[in-house]
């Protein structure tokens, strides 16, 4: 039924966009005929109009991977580098937060793990909303912050790393069968704040895919029962995505982009000084705004590497910037 009404909302809005255009056609023709200009005018604006909506319609033609439409998992990991890094993790929890925000998303916090000092070491969240993976896919890899570090009290120049990982939730439509031989599962007590029961009681669940050594965690719940069920969930999803990983190399041929979190596999740098520059090394995108992109937006960053990907990476190699 979810696919069905995808469907006819897009050929009815397909249909929708062709007429208006044909009418506004039309309307130019009978204004260059009668010679009323302030007719040509206004449909030519309307044609305008419309031309940003076939762009998005076009960028949604982009999103028809088979898991696209799902919620999506968001994990963020500070790289090393102590309180500098793990305030940088904070900061892009904070950005991929409000973006969900600004299209109408909902953000679930299902473990997290906070710094000594300042920000966080870890955080895994549960992004819901219509094609909240497809979208969020793009981002998965390591970021690079350049600032001056308000930690610093010699106002010296830092680079930081954090790294944000996007697997999808898989649905009733996907069968991922996982033997509970391959599976290892701890249990230890929830960190971070709570209520009388959730700090007192071993509720937070570890799972680790012994083959893979995939390992996921939840502590959002009081009860570990309700942990236990969400950790069997992620660890299907990351399974699942692990397997799209894998299709998507070989029908492209490229590497995997998960590697370590640091000089040389960052895939945007933000950067605060000595310049304000945020710039996609793959697509080559950039905004002049480093606070815009940081409140959440990142659209055009998305839209541009969703086309990069669509096309199999290629084109030129995008150079790094300091």
């Amino acid at each position: 039924m979810r696919e069905r009404q995808t469907l006819e909302d897009n050929i009815t809005a397909i249909r929708g966009l062709s007429q208006a255009l044909d009418d506004n056609i039309e309307l130019i023709g009978l204004g260059e005929e009668e010679g009323d200009q302030s007719v040509v005018a206004d449909a030519e604006a309307a044609i305008r109009s419309l031309s940003g909506e076939i762009r998005a319609r076009q960028i949604q033609t982009l999103l028809s991977g088979e898991a696209d439409a799902n919620d999506t998992y968001l994990e963020i990991h500070a790289g090393a580098g102590g309180t500098e890094s793990q305030d940088w993790a904070n900061m892009l929890l904070r950005m991929y937060t409000r973006w969900a925000d600004r299209r109408g998303m909902k953000v679930e916090v299902l473990e997290m793990h906070d710094g000594e000092e300042a920000g966080i070491k870890s955080a895994t969240v549960l992004v819901k909303g219509q094609n909240a993976y497809g979208w969020l896919k793009t981002e998965s890899g390591v970021h690079r912050l350049v600032r001056i570090s308000p930690y610093d009290s010699n106002a010296r120049r830092h680079t930081s790393f954090a790294s944000a990982w996007v697997y999808p939730v898989v649905d009733d439509t996907i069968e991922i069968d996982i033997p509970e031989s391959e599976v290892r599962i701890d249990t230890y007590r929830s960190s971070g704040a709570g209520g009388q029961h959730v700090n007192t009681t071993d509720s937070a669940v570890r799972i680790t895919h012994i083959p893979t050594g995939i390992a996921v965690a939840c502590q959002a719940e009081r009860s570990q029962h309700k942990n236990r069920a969400k950790a069997w969930e992620m660890l299907r999803s990351r399974l699942y995505e692990e397997e799209l990983k894998r299709r998507e190399e070989a029908a492209s041929q490229t590497e995997a982009s998960k590697t370590d979190i640091g000089w040389g596999h960052q895939i945007r740098s933000y950067v605060l000084q000595p310049y304000q520059l945020v710039k996609d090394l793959r697509t080559g995108v950039e905004s002049t705004s480093p606070s815009d992109v940081l409140d959440g937006e990142l659209d055009e960053f998305m839209e541009a590497a969703l086309a990069h990907r669509i096309e199999g990476g290629s084109g030129a190699e995008v150079e790094d910037i300091e």
